[in-house]
């Protein structure tokens, strides 16, 4: 019984050896397995990077500059090998993979006290059992002798590979000829293409969030400021409005403004334009494409010659000395001296008896031939030059009341549709306050208009001129915003029109520049210039200044005492002036009227100008440019002169009395090349050029297209429908029925008749009654 239990018990022991020496051969052979997949891991990386070396040896010849960039690219590749080299072979990256796949230090178990105690129980034991348990001792020695106790150990042998094929690329990696070689252009960009992947940023979601409200009433406020300005809802009011609507895209424009470094400020232009992009992108992302309005007409002439066609269209003709029919006549000769566009200067022609009336010194012509002669003689003297311009009329009447010259029947028809491209309105508000004909901005590609007059301040000095003032007011922003792209004012005196812009596009005659050339020289050669006091000169009526004049003399007759001032006018008004003036004991000498660039004023050293009614005098600059001191009123309409040092302005009646003795005290000072330039016309037409917009619409450049901040390109041309433009239709429709009734026309003081141009008309200028098509002007 004894020793059939002992038997039992070593049966059982060896049974639970074996069941040890199976797994200990399993864990055995799991850690090869695992040795030899890193091993294999190390060889291929190995291989990687050998092939990257050998796939770098050049095949063809490859630019310096982009072999350098490629090396630079290995050499910024070079730290990140050695960083992985030197991390990977430290002994404690050993230490732990062998921790995690290599044995256990004490994975042998010790069984000779067993053993000991089996031996010391049975005294005889099989010599199989025997074998068993020797083997087992032996494993477990092998065992210890292959792994040092407490987990240290020596490196593992794929460890001490991977070592030593990091040191070999270490001192291969230094060598100039593989990163000299570095020239597969077709690698090197694939690595590039990959870097840019992986740091590409999120591309902007192309949908548009639909317009909130508002955004849609903030554009609706914005291009209903025509109709709100005519009910008097002044241009700032409408900005406000839209500004406090558009508070959301300001504040994002201020913090844009701050990312890139300017100043926070945002302005009515900036919200307006992204107002404009923002509505352009909602309506470009539905595919909407706006192809004009109820009012739009699109028939609009087509460049096919390659050269542009300029018309200038304005009130008044020579041998009548005023602005309007002085400065076209130089815009048109000046225009057509760059020979890049042909020119025509269109006229009005007045039958004779008007002629009498209007023209100085009795002078009239037979003929519009008789009158284009003595217009281009006129300008030729002048100027110096031939200039090729053609010079056309169009019926005209004057009006005594007015004063002025309106145009009869409709003016468009007498540009033919084939020139009918550019167009320069001179006083746009006079040529269409009873303008019954086609539409300029739809017959023209771009239409300009000019403010010469400064009409609402006339009409305040008559009867009942407020009420008049108010009328006239609104109907100039009715007609200047119906027929113009474009408004230029030459100072801030006059109103403040739709689309209007403020800068000076006159120049003075270059004969009064000779003339002040002439001075200047001879005040160098130590010569007397001005042997003359002062004098003032303009057309004789009470609204060009002269009721200033006199009120000014009249409450400083003591401080001015021994002062004389010449005057030299004709006028209307000349009998009454000069009636007060000798009813006040004025020191005034009236003499006939004359030309500025006449000799007998050219030893005058101060001109005097007290006119607030001008928008800007001619007289001024051209005093200015002869080297004369100027002494004018502190007004908008003097802006322009106040850069000028010769140019004194005044305040008050003190202030007048202290600038008139100043400069009969002093000698002006001579102009320098930069002043006289700014008053020449070339610098004038240079101006006219780029505020009208005219060098882009010559160079046939479209639209300014608005670029958003992310680099998308919205075009505005016909991406919307624009109110303001249907309502711009609107008004120029409803102008055309009202000035087509006679009974309306005469009530808001027409001349009769002029809505056609009559028989005489016809005779003169060889037209066809206005009721029969008359091709030669493209009716």
């Amino acid at each position: 019984m004894e020793k059939g239990s002992s038997s039992t018990a070593f049966s059982f022991i060896s049974k639970g050896w074996r069941e040890v020496r199976d797994s200990a051969d399993a864990d055995l052979q799991l850690m090869k397995d695992r040795a030899n997949s890193f091993k294999n891991l190390a060889a291929t990386f190995d291989r990687e990077i050998e092939n990257l070396i050998q796939s770098a040896a050049p095949t063809f010849s490859v630019p310096a500059i982009r072999q350098s960039s490629e090396i630079d690219f290995m050499k910024k590749l070079q730290p990140k090998i050695s960083e992985f080299r030197r991390v990977y072979s430290a002994p404690e990256i050993s230490r732990k993979v062998m921790e995690k796949w290599g044995p256990r230090a004490k994975l042998g178990i010790d069984l000779s006290r067993i053993r000991s105690a089996i031996v010391a129980e049975l005294d005889e034991t099989d010599e199989e059992d025997m074998y068993g348990i020797m083997e087992f001792n032996k494993f477990r020695k092998s065992r210890s002798l292959g792994f040092k106790e407490e987990g240290s150990f020596g490196d593992w042998e794929p460890i001490r590979a991977f070592k030593t094929r990091l040191r070999e690329f270490e001192k291969k990696k230094n060598s100039v000829e593989i990163f000299g070689g570095f020239k597969n252009s077709e690698f090197v960009e694939k690595v590039k293409s990959s870097l840019k992947a992986i740091c590409k940023e999120p591309q902007e979601s192309k949908e548009v969030p639909p317009l909130d409200v508002p955004e849609l009433l903030a554009y609706l406020v914005r291009q209903s400021g025509p109709f709100l300005d005519q009910l008097g809802v002044r241009r700032d009011v409408c900005n406000k409005i839209v500004e406090s609507l558009c508070s959301k895209r300001k504040n994002q424009l201020v913090l844009r403004s701050l990312a890139e470094g300017e100043p926070p400020t945002v302005d009515s232009d900036k919200i307006n334009d992204e107002l404009d992009l923002r509505i352009a992108s909602v309506l470009q992302s539905t595919g909407h494409c706006y192809e004009g309005g109820f009012w739009t007409d699109f028939t609009k002439h087509d460049v096919s010659d390659g050269k542009r066609h300029v018309a200038i269209v304005t009130t008044a003709s020579l041998p009548w000395m005023t602005g309007t029919a002085v400065n076209p006549l130089f815009r048109a000769a000046y225009l057509a001296k760059s020979e890049k566009q042909n020119v025509t200067l269109l006229v009005p022609w007045l039958c004779r008896s008007d002629q009498e009336l209007v023209y100085p010194s009795s002078l009239t012509f037979s003929s519009p031939e008789e009158q284009e002669n003595y217009m281009r003689n006129w300008v030729e003297e002048r100027t110096g030059f031939k200039a090729d311009f053609k010079i056309s009329f169009y019926p005209g009447k004057f009006s005594k009341e007015r004063r002025s010259i309106i145009p009869a029947g409709d003016t468009s028809q007498f540009i033919s549709s084939k020139d009918a491209d550019i167009c320069i309105l001179e006083e746009p508000e006079h040529l269409n306050w009873y303008h019954h004909g086609k539409r300029w901005t739809d017959k023209f590609n771009h239409v300009v208009g000019i403010v010469h007059t400064n009409y609402l301040e006339y009409i305040k000095r008559e009867k009942n001129g407020a009420l008049q003032a108010f009328l006239v007011k609104h109907i100039n922003n009715w007609v200047s915003r119906a027929y113009c792209h474009k408004v230029l004012r030459l100072s801030a005196a006059t109103q403040d029109l739709p689309k209007s812009v403020i800068c000076n596009v006159h120049g003075v005659n270059p004969k009064f520049l000779k003339i002040g050339e002439k001075v200047a020289e001879e005040r160098e050669l130590g010569q007397q210039a001005f042997s003359k006091g002062a004098y003032f000169l303009g057309k004789m009526v009470w609204a060009k200044g002269y009721r200033e004049l006199i009120d000014l003399l009249a409450k400083n007759k003591n401080d001015l005492e021994g002062f004389k001032l010449d005057v030299y006018g004709n006028g209307e008004d000349a009998n009454e002036v000069q009636s007060t003036a000798k009813r006040l004991n004025l020191n005034l000498n009236f003499m006939k009227g004359r030309d500025h660039a006449d000799d007998s004023l050219h030893r005058y050293k101060v001109f005097i100008n007290p006119s607030v009614s001008d928008v800007l005098c001619t007289a001024t600059a051209e005093a200015l440019a002869m080297g004369k001191f100027v002494i004018c009123a502190d007004h908008p309409s003097n802006e322009f002169f106040r850069s000028f040092p010769n140019c004194l302005t005044y305040k008050t009646c003190e202030d007048f009395v202290a600038k008139v003795k100043e400069a009969l005290t002093k000698e002006p000072q001579p102009l320098t090349p930069e002043q006289m330039y700014n008053l020449s016309w070339e610098a004038a037409t240079q101006r006219f050029v780029e505020y009208s917009e005219l060098d882009r619409v010559l160079n046939n450049e479209h639209d300014p297209a608005k670029v958003r901040p992310n680099g998308n390109i919205i075009a505005k041309s016909f991406s919307m429908s624009n109110l303001s433009e249907m309502l711009d239709g609107g008004l120029a429709f409803a102008h055309y029925c009202l000035t087509g009734n006679e009974f309306l026309r005469l009530c808001t003081g027409a001349i009769p008749g002029t809505r056609d141009y009559n028989k005489q008309h016809c005779k003169d200028l060889h037209l066809l009654p206005p009721q029969v098509e008359n091709p030669i002007y493209g009716w």
